[in-house]
């Protein structure tokens, strides 16, 4: 029976990550948030973990106090979370923090031993090498959490010879504004932004499912979690999102991952990995779903995709900085200071001033992170 470190509760992720384990029964060791307190105190009551935190401190002390009947340990900030990812009783670390927090988490629990299930993007977007080096240095797997990735090593599992690799090709829902005009996305909104037509997700992952950045993000993690170049990976935008993503291999054998989009499957297998149990989806009946469309992604009025390969292809630091001016620019817009379409703008714009570093640290990583956000609000005029 597997033990998860689980990062990141209170979220979307995390919600379903607690539901795989209430289904199966298994033993949660630590929570951590960033302040939700009213969340995560039903959850420690549920789960009794050994440790939870969270990274507010005034939130942090209240739980504290609200959970001082049971022997649990509350920490705080983000060296608690790197503690409960890290030092916890868990097999393996489920890190479903939203953005660059999730970094130093990772590469703590890494350096710990642990297994990682990996549902923070900016981990290896932000730090690639430094993550994967340090999995390979610790004989450490990571498994992919979210859905096109899960399908993608779910695909590549057929073949123990991968090196026949052709192609991964990542597919896209295409957001809230498919079909939509350059000039039409100068009117939209946040909460015209926020209608995802197929997932429940937290508002930065959506924004950025809106403005097609989270799959360049994707195509950058792909190239580090599965070791191939950016030019082997393409996007397809696919409404119904029955197809998580598909393979060629180079015969032109092509293979794909269906199911309903549902986080619950691809979380349960990052858990339970190499093994597969019942899972709380729901079975595919493919005669129910009909049709199955498929199109060309549109580079020209959504030109987050090409920010990010164009960033993984420069290599160094570069993806690193594209995707902080991108956290900082999605922050300003969902606080309405700048439009929808401002976002690609500052994030190209930012980048420019990025060192070209292609050997770097951890600080270098955060400095860069720094840098971006200062760019991009001196860029904003905010």
């Amino acid at each position: 029976m597997k033990r998860i470190n689980l990062l990141g509760s209170t979220g979307s992720i995390g919600l379903q990550t607690l539901d795989v384990a209430r289904e199966h029964g298994y033993k949660i060791e630590a929570l951590t948030a960033y302040s939700n307190v009213d969340i995560i105190e039903n959850q420690i009551r549920e789960f009794k973990p050994e440790y939870a935190a969270l990274v507010d401190e005034k939130a942090a002390n209240d739980l504290k106090q609200r959970v001082k009947d049971l022997p649990v340990k509350i920490l705080s900030g983000i060296e608690g979370v790197s503690f409960c990812a890290s030092e916890a009783k868990g097999d393996i670390t489920l890190n479903s923090v939203v953005g660059m927090a999730g970094l130093k988490p990772t590469l703590d629990a890494i350096n710990a031993g642990k297994t990682i299930a990996l549902a923070n993007k900016e981990t290896l977007v932000a730090g690639g090498k430094l993550v994967t080096d340090a999995a390979k240095k610790n004989n450490v797997a990571i498994l992919p959490v979210d859905s096109e990735h899960s399908a993608i090593f779910q695909c590549l599992l057929g073949s123990p010879r991968n090196h026949a690799l052709k192609r991964i090709v990542l597919t896209a829902s295409g957001g809230p504004f498919f079909g939509k005009t350059k000039d039409e996305l100068e009117k939209v909104t946040l909460a015209d932004a926020l209608k995802h037509p197929s997932w429940s997700m937290g508002q930065k992952i959506t924004i950025d499912s809106a403005t097609m950045f989270n799959k360049g993000l994707e195509l950058i993690e792909a190239v580090w979690l599965f070791d191939v170049s950016p030019d082997m990976i393409d996007i397809v935008v696919h409404r119904e999102s029955i197809v998580h993503s598909l393979i060629e291999y180079s015969d032109n054998s092509v293979i794909a991952q269906l199911g309903h989009p549902d986080m619950r499957l691809p979380i349960q297998f990052a858990i339970t990995y190499p093994d597969r149990f019942p899972s709380p989806e729901k079975q595919l009946d493919l005669w129910e779903i009909g049709n199955l469309s498929f199109y060309k992604p549109d580079y020209e009025t959504f030109p987050c995709m090409d920010i990010c390969r164009n960033a993984i292809k420069k290599g160094g630091l570069y993806p690193a900085a594209v995707n902080c001016a991108n956290e900082e620019a999605n922050l300003l817009f969902r606080q309405g200071k700048i439009s929808f379409t401002d976002i690609p703008r500052l994030i190209s714009e930012a980048a420019e001033y990025t060192e070209n570093k292609p050997d770097y640290t951890l600080d270098d990583v955060y400095n860069t992170d720094s840098l971006m956000r200062e760019k991009v609000r001196e860029l904003a005029n905010v």
